[in-house]
This record gives C-alpha cells, structure tokens and sequence, in this order.
C-alpha cells in the first residue's frame, strides 16, 4: 500500500509538471485556462442547477486536458523531425481537432444552459 502512495505523489507532481511547463511554453493552453475561469465564475454565480455546473466545470477541464494532449502531439512530431511530412501534419491537424471539437462540446453546454434566460 505505502509503493501505491509514493507512486501517486510521483504521479502527481510529474503531471502538474506538466501542467506548469505547458502554461509556461503554450499561449492557447493559458488562453483556454482563463476562458475556464471565466466560465467556472460564470458556472458558480449564475443561478443554475448543480447538474448544469458539474457539466460546465467538467466539459473546461476536458478542453483543457485535450489541449495538454495537442501539446504533447506537436512536441512529438517536432521532437522526431521538424521536415514537413504529411503523416505529420495528419497528426497535428487531429491533434488540433480534438481541442476544437472538446470547446464546441463545452460551448454547446453553454449554449444549452443559458437558452433557460431567454424569455420566450
């Protein structure tokens, strides 16, 4: 049991490495966690319901999460060649892509939870 914890702390501080050396190097990464921010205060104030909130607050962190991933595609691509090579772009382009289709998932959320303020 004491190795599963060491190994969790290590989990831990590995992954919020992460975290730290993308926020450093990754302007979209700090673009999308002040667009979380924004969204979570805005998720908390607003009178909705904690289903609504948990989907919001939810939905920004798997944006985040997939941008992270993008990251470590384009790092990888860059890291094996920085010629210009279809596979290459593929994988950037669907790396991109997984980013895109999380905030349109998380800005559909939103459309849905803000259509209750429209009086009809």
């Amino acid at each position: 049991m004491l190795y599963f914890f060491k190994r969790l702390k290590w989990r831990f501080i590995w992954s919020w490495r992460g975290v730290r050396r993308t926020w450093e190097s990754e302007y979209s990464f700090r673009s999308w966690v002040w667009a979380n921010v924004v969204s979570a205060a805005l998720a908390l104030i607003l009178p909705i319901s904690l289903a609504e909130q948990a989907l919001i607050l939810s939905l920004g962190v798997l944006v985040l999460a997939f941008e992270l991933l993008n990251t470590a595609v384009e790092h990888t691509v860059d890291y094996i060649s920085e010629e210009t090579h279809p596979l290459a772009e593929k994988a950037k382009d669907a790396a991109s892509a997984g980013v895109f289709l999380s905030s349109l998932a998380a800005g559909t959320a939103w459309l849905v939870v803000l259509t209750q303020f429209i009086p009809w």
